[in-house]
This record gives C-alpha cells, structure tokens and sequence, in this order.
C-alpha cells in the first residue's frame, strides 16, 4: 500500500473548485476508497514566508494536505491524472502497512 500525500494551497483551483476538492472528487471517481484533506493552521514553504490561521490572515493562504492510502496502480493512475493537467503540485508517496485492527 501507498500513503500518497498532495500538499496544494487553499488558493489553487481547477474545474471551478478548490484544488483539494478536485483531487478528492477525481480519486473517488476512480474507485479510491477514501481520501481526506487536511487544512494548516501554520506553516511555510519553500519561499520562507510564514503564514499562520489568525484574524488577519489573508483567505487562501494557508496548505492543505490531501491523502490517500491506495494501491501502487491507483497511485500510478492518481499521479498521471493530476500531471495531464500541466498543474505544479508537490507530493510525497510512500510505502505503507495498513488494516484493520
């Protein structure tokens, strides 16, 4: 099994929708059977500037981690469809145990 991860911003869309909302309507189309997204409340990038959940902060600035643990083919199939929309988005796969206790 895979852990694949997507880290996007809150800002990023495609289709007319949030990025992360995207990723998990196109995983559960493809037959993922689950995926969550996961909103910061601080952080920087690789740019080096800090963003943090306050008052002030700016709507849209903050990360959003989406992931799913899947097969290697559904990841394979997952990563091709986010590349055939020429997006820039970083993510981290990796090889994990899973099941139910």
């Amino acid at each position: 099994m895979n852990l694949l991860t997507f880290y996007v911003s809150e800002k990023q869309h495609l289709g007319g929708m949030p990025l992360y909302e995207w990723l998990l309507e196109e995983a559960k189309a493809m037959g993922i059977h689950g995926g969550s997204a996961f909103r910061a409340i601080a952080g920087f990038g690789r740019h080096g500037k800090m963003h943090e959940d306050t008052f002030f902060e700016l709507a849209g600035e903050l990360a959003v981690k989406i992931e799913f643990i899947l097969d290697d083919a559904l990841a394979g199939r997952l990563l091709e469809k986010v590349r055939s929309q020429n997006m820039n988005v970083f993510h981290t796969r990796q090889v994990v145990q899973a099941g139910m206790v």
